[in-house]
Order: structure tokens, then sequence, then C-alpha cells
């Protein structure tokens, strides 16, 4: 398997792939058709850089917690496929794409885009001291589609509010079940999650 193929595995590029509806749809609403290449040119840079960086920074911070976890001790970092230096390597370079990406869109994209940058970091740290982290997720996951409105609008309107509100309902609620396979560990390594917290069922 060469180094590219362990790098999207470890990244799980499919889900930029899966985010990146959100954002389209928001753009195609917020332009009222379609927004132009530019727009949707720069807005996917924002995305897969944005979700690169999410993904590697959170592969190198949970790295000691994937190995001590049967589901996740066979990822790339624990098994040393990859090194703690490429990944923080390319988390910095997926966060330059989206500063330049969010530059070239609008004044309020690259003004906000630190503020994306937070969220997309620091959610890795969340699950360490609440089990509210998995509406931390969705949140994080949700500036896709308020960014697609930005990026169009260059300001919020009420519709971008909606759809963000809605995605971090719906994906808190999937990744509070998709959890439940790691309760045992969880509770072992003092993580939270609601599973871990109230139980199963």
């Amino acid at each position: 398997m060469s180094k590219l193929a362990f790098v999207l595995d470890a990244i799980k590029f499919e889900h930029t792939v899966f985010a990146l509806p959100f954002a389209y749809i928001a753009m195609v609403l917020a332009a009222g058709g379609w927004p132009g290449w530019w727009t949707v040119g720069w807005v996917t840079a924002a995305m897969v850089g944005g979700r690169t960086c999410a993904m590697a920074t959170n592969r190198v911070v949970d790295r000691f917690i994937d190995a001590r976890n049967p589901r996740t001790a066979g990822r790339h970092l624990p098994r040393r496929l990859l090194g703690v230096g490429e990944m923080r390597l390319l988390a910095a370079a997926g966060a330059v794409l989206m500063f330049v990406a969010a530059w070239m869109l609008n004044p309020l994209c690259f003004l906000l885009a630190p503020l994306a940058l937070l969220f997309l970091v620091g959610y890795a740290y969340t699950k360490r001291f609440t089990w509210l982290s998995h509406w931390v997720l969705g949140f994080t996951d949700g500036i896709a589609a308020a960014g697609g409105w930005v990026a169009v609008r260059g300001q919020f309107d009420p519709p971008a509010f909606v759809m963000w509100f809605a995605l971090t309902t719906w994906i808190g609620g999937f990744d509070l079940i998709y959890a439940c396979q790691d309760v045992k560990v969880d509770r072992e390594q003092g993580l939270h999650s609601v599973a871990a917290r109230f139980g199963v069922a």
C-alpha cells in the first residue's frame, strides 16, 4: 500500500466527500441557483483543507487512546505506518489551504476562518472532559453549511443558522449511537460520551 493510500485512509478522505453536499446545498440555496465555479472551487478547497486538518489532528491527539482500543488499534499511527510529524505537517497544510480558500472567497469567510479552525482542532479534546462532545462534533460539521452560505452571501442570514442547527443535532445524534460500541473502553480510559455517562440502554 502506498504512502498516499495510507494518508487518505488515515484522514478518512471519504468523510470530506460526505460533508461536501452540506456546503454545496447551502451555496445553491444562498445563490438561488448555481453559485459559479469560483465559489464552488474555493469552498471545495476550504472543505478539503479544513477536514484534512481536523482528521490529521484527531489522529495525532488520539494516538495513545487509539492504541488501547481494540477497534482502533489498527490505525496508522498506533501501527507506526505513518509518523506523528507527517500527520502534523498534513494538518498544517490543510489549515493553510483552508485559510487561502477563505481569503479568496470574501472578507467574512477569512475573518471567521480562525474560529472554524478552533472547532476543527478543538473537537479532538472534548471527549476528555464532556459527554456533550457528540454535539460539538455536530456543531463543527455544521460549519460546512454555514460556511457555504457565507461564501455566497458574505453574511449570515436565518437559513444559515437553521441548516447549522439541523446538522448539529443530526450529526450529534448519530455520533452518539456510533460511540456506543466504545462504551467499555471509554469508561476504562476516563473518556466522556453519553453512553459512558448514562449507559447504552
